[in-house]
């Protein structure tokens, strides 16, 4: 039987495919009060506005790729039974061929219904822009598929099951300054070996192993530590 890998991945993790983060100097915070675009509030507020901020965010990942990191993730699937957990929205885990990703945030690809949460709709690359006039097949309103703040995280439970039950927890490319995400090492069983990777690391517990590198660098660093020798 395979050991159970759990990768928790945040926005570095996709910077190298051109994603924009949210909270580094010259990211989407700087340009977009996030109260306006990423919250409940704002939602309510201005709808409109959130849609379009949303149609250019899918605009811009259909010009990305996944990249080195995300591809040697699925390598790690031959050793291990891999399980990402990502705070990110976009799909590149997915495009990658990673076969088991958890969104904690949502998804940026998809869409639901303001009146049935249940009735999630996955949009296509030639068909990605959203207006408060777009309703679906029963004739909803929709809104982006997007867990924004003033929300709960509905995946945050099965998350923490994954790190419960994980051999090997890794980090990748987040500030563990998000919360829940960043409680997910607090739910860590004894003798979990873990690593963190990140070119400006937080300060983590005594026991975490530190790779001060990007993701594409980190992951293939990983590779090596963790393949079968």
């Amino acid at each position: 039987m395979k050991r159970k890998l759990v990768v928790s991945t945040g926005a570095g993790m996709s910077a190298e495919s051109g994603i924009a983060t949210f909270r580094d100097s010259g990211g989407l915070w700087d340009k977009y009060p996030v109260m306006d675009v990423a919250s409940a509030e704002g939602f309510e507020r201005n709808p409109e506005l959130v849609h379009r901020f949303y149609n250019m965010r899918r605009k811009e990942l259909l010009n990305a790729s996944p990249n080195a990191g995300h591809l040697g993730l699925v390598e790690l699937e031959k050793w291990y039974e891999t399980h990402i957990i990502t705070q990110n929205v976009d799909d590149l885990h997915e495009r990658a061929g990673s076969s088991s990703v958890l969104h904690l945030h949502g998804e940026l690809m998809k869409v639901r219904s303001m009146l049935d949460e249940n009735r999630i709709y996955a949009l296509s690359s030639d068909n990605i822009e959203t207006s408060v006039d777009t309703r679906d097949e029963y004739g909803d309103p929709v809104r982006p598929h997007i867990v924004f703040f003033q929300e709960a995280v509905p995946n945050i439970e099965p998350a923490i099951e994954l790190v419960q039950q994980a051999d090997i927890f890794v980090v990748i490319g987040t500030s563990l300054n998000v919360y829940p995400a960043a409680g997910l090492l607090h739910y860590l069983g004894h003798g979990t070996q873990v690593y963190y990777i990140d070119p400006r690391p937080a300060p983590v517990p005594s026991g975490v192993t530190v790779l001060e590198m990007t993701a594409t660098e980190g992951v293939a660093r990983l590779i090596e530590i963790l393949s079968p020798r």
